[in-house]
């Protein structure tokens, strides 16, 4: 018989691996995600303010490393 653990401790526990399903329930809380500067809800009235806006956001996103960034 072999055990089969996709989730466990390393590095004298410094380090949970998670290698199967991470659930997280109603009411848990996750500490130390990077966070994205807040976006201001639109006031765009045209399509080209729209872009702007938007842009700036995918820029907030990037930085915050919660998007990959643009290949250069």
């Amino acid at each position: 018989m072999s055990n089969n653990c996709k989730n466990y401790k390393t590095d004298n526990g410094d380090t949970w691996v998670v290698g199967g399903k991470l659930k997280v329930e109603t009411g848990a809380a996750v500490e130390g995600l990077p966070k994205a500067a807040n976006q201001a809800d639109s006031t765009a009235s045209t399509i080209a303010a729209l872009v702007v806006e938007f842009n700036a956001l995918l820029t907030k996103l990037k930085t915050a490393g919660l998007m990959v960034g643009d290949e250069t």
